[in-house]
Order: C-alpha cells, then structure tokens, then sequence
C-alpha cells in the first residue's frame, strides 16, 4: 500500500495543480467520484478544467447513509464498465464520506489503483482525505472495513468552504478542535477563540443562516480560517508520519471518537443520522470530564472547552436507558484489545494517554454529566 507518501497540497491554484497530479500519475483513464451534492455544488467548479477532459463520472448517494457496501459495489461495477485498469486513476471529489469510500474502492479495485483526493468540506479537509485511512459503514458500526491507503496527492482548495452551511463548517472544526487539543495551548487558545460567527451567524443544531457564495462578503473569515486549516493539517500530517499504522501515537487522533462513534452508530441505527463532527464534539465532552477525572486534565481548560462545545453544537437527545447500547457499540473501537476498551485521554493540552482502560462505571458518570451537565 501507499503508506507516508502523498503530498498534501495547500492550493494556490486548483487548475494547475490538479493537472500536475494527474499528469504525475499519466493514467490510461480518469475517472470522478462526487456523491450527489458535491454533483451539483463543486463539480461545476472543476467541470471545464482540460486536465479533466474525457473523465469519466460515477456519482453516489449523499451522507453517511451512503457509505455503504452497495456504494462501493457501484463504484467498482462503474470502474469495471469504464474499462479501468490497474494504470487508470480516481479523483475523488467531495466530503469525508466520497473520500473513505472512493479510497477505499481504488485500494481495492484489480488490487489496487492509484487516486487523488480533492476534499471539498471542512471535515474532509482537516481529516478524512489525509492520512491514509480509507472505508465503509458495515453492520452499524462506523468505517467498520477498510485499510490504510494514502492518496498520491490531497489538494486543499479552501475557496470550497464557501459551498457549506454553518453545520458542515462546525462539522469540521471539530476535528480542528480535537487536533488543538492534542498539539499545544495556544493552538487551542487560537481555535476557541477564532469567531465561527463571521462565516456562520446564529451557528447551532438548529441551523442559522448557511456559509455558502451567496452570503455577504466574509473573505476576512475564510482567510482566517484557512490560516487555522493549514496548521490543522501539520498536527495531523505530523502524528500520521510518525505512526502511519496506528500502532501508537496515531491514536491520539482518536480523542472524542471512542464515545462519539458509538453516539454515531446509535443515531444511525435511530434513522436520526447527525454529522461526524457534531458526533464527535459530543465525544470529546465525556472524554475530556474522564480526562478531567481520570487523567488529571486542568479544569481551567475544561470547562471553556466544553463550554464552547455547548454552545455551538448543543446535545444529542440521550436517555440513561441507552447507555448499555453505547457501552456495547464502544466495545467495538478499533483501538480495542482483548475486548477492553482502550480510551485517548489527556493529562494537559498536548499531553496524551493512549491506551487507557476505564471501568464502565466511569463511562456512564462521563455519559450523565454530557447529558445532565454540559
């Protein structure tokens, strides 16, 4: 597999770039994931560009409800009828959901073709398109197959923003919010400070206005929070290219998704799918009271945190009498051992503690302050 080798493009120029990274690969044929919003959204914004001349399209289904077997199974049948070879090459344009999914089926199609990720979210962007973790859904657990596989090139072309509503912008920041709070005090202190409201007024579970190119000018906040994507990306880049297995450090890129996956997989099994960021925010509440508890992390930090969490991505309907199922969901966690759970906790900002067993006692305390307390 392509372990630690793709380059990661901050975008200066989309048109030149994305035609240097095909040409570096010199494929027999081009082909184009996009799930349905991406079809109409961003698409058009790549559609005239020579360098994609010829491709071929293949387009699935939106959301985390698309991230499925049967998706797969479409791109690869669209490949095959294509005549793709083993020479041929994916762009896979969209969100963290195309960008698993089209990875995971280039890794896997003749025993593998190369592919190139174009993220076209916040949470793609700071996340899924890097570091080589690619996949699917599967019997209601999240990302439950798939392998480490890295892109040849990731281009980050941040005037994409511009296409989200305020819940995919809060979606990504999440992620940024957990990588502030894995690398250093004043990352983090620039995160919980930085106004989401100069892109996204009245931001919140139940909406506000949306981020898209039709909203008033907001070029001083997306230029702010391009600055804030890039640095983002180089704590990320920087873990995945000491650890590209996940054998160690990498796991601290797991703080929050222990419980927010299981919160995840229960709002999908209810028909209630929430966004993989908000999921998260909501992890990082509990896992931050264990920290807090468990861990020793600074209660001077934990409560701004779990404050701004509050206040911007509010909280997922929970009652005590699911707790069992969430318990039994996080018993599935890939960073798992012997059927013990294995959390991320933090001592400080920066200071990680991978592999931390905690009795189930203590996850239902963490899970009644989020629900009673946050």
């Amino acid at each position: 597999m392509n372990v630690n080798t793709q380059k990661v493009i901050i975008s200066k120029d989309l048109q030149a770039e994305l035609t240097a990274a095909i040409e570096a690969v010199g494929p027999d044929r081009l082909f184009v994931l996009t799930d349905t919003t991406t079809l109409a959204l961003c698409w058009p914004v790549v559609d005239k560009m020579a360098c994609l001349a010829g491709a071929q399209m293949i387009t699935i289904g939106a959301s985390d409800e698309a991230k499925t077997l049967d998706s797969v199974s479409h791109v690869w049948s669209q490949l095959q009828s294509g005549g793709a070879t083993r020479h041929s090459l994916l762009v896979n344009l969209g969100g963290g959901m195309v960008t698993d999914l089209g990875g995971f089926a280039a890794s896997t199609f003749k025993r593998g073709i190369r592919f190139v990720n174009v993220p076209t979210t916040l949470l793609a962007m700071v996340d899924a398109s890097v570091g080589g973790k690619t996949g699917f859904n599967f019997g209601g657990l999240k990302n439950e197959i798939g392998v480490f596989n890295e892109a040849e090139t990731v281009i980050l072309s941040t005037p994409f923003l511009r296409t989200l509503d305020s819940q995919n912008i809060l979606s990504g920041y999440a992620e940024m919010l957990k990588h502030g709070l894995i690398s250093t005090p004043q990352h983090w202190t620039e995160l919980l400070a930085f106004d989401i409201s100069s892109l996204c007024p009245q931001t919140g579970t139940t909406g506000g206005p949306d981020c898209r190119d039709d909203q008033p000018d907001r070029s001083e906040g997306y230029a702010a929070l391009a600055r804030l994507v890039a640095a983002s990306v180089g704590v990320k880049e920087h873990i995945v290219s000491e650890d590209p297995h996940e054998h160690g450090i990498r796991k601290a890129l797991n703080l929050g998704h222990t419980v927010g996956h299981a919160f995840e997989s229960q709002a999908l099994a209810q028909g209630k799918p929430v966004l993989h960021g908000y999921a998260v925010a909501w992890g990082l509440v509990c896992e931050l009271y264990l920290s807090t508890k468990l861990a020793g992390f600074p209660r001077e930090r934990f409560y701004p945190t779990i404050q701004f969490i509050k206040e911007n991505y509010g909280t997922m309907p929970l009652d005590c009498r699911e707790y069992d199922r969430l318990y039994e969901l996080m018993t599935h966690d890939k960073k798992n051992v012997a059927g013990r759970i294995n959390f991320t906790l933090l001592g400080d900002i920066g200071d990680i503690r991978i592999n931390q067993q905690v009795s189930k006692d203590d996850i239902f305390e963490a899970l009644d302050f989020y629900r009673e307390g946050s």
